[in-house]
């Protein structure tokens, strides 16, 4: 479930494994590549941290961000 913190949409995800968790960052980064907005993310292993906010409007939580957490939620199944 995502969280709004600190003018963040935040989520982690957790999968089986290391290939697992660089499948879904790259089904993410192509839907990103297409919205022109991309996430804030990091991964260790099996777990991937997403925080999206939007840089043009002032580091703060925007419909851009809720599209894409929406548009990853639909990847994550």
């Amino acid at each position: 479930m995502w969280t709004e913190e600190n003018n963040k949409l935040q989520r982690s995800f957790q999968f089986k494994n290391f290939s697992e968790a660089f499948a879904f960052m790259a089904r993410v980064a192509l839907a990103a590549e297409k919205m022109n907005h991309h996430p804030d993310w990091s991964n260790i292993y099996n777990k991937v941290d997403i925080k999206l906010y939007t840089h043009d409007a002032g580091n703060t939580v925007t419909e851009k961000d809720r599209k894409l957490a929406k548009v990853i939620d639909g990847i994550v199944g």
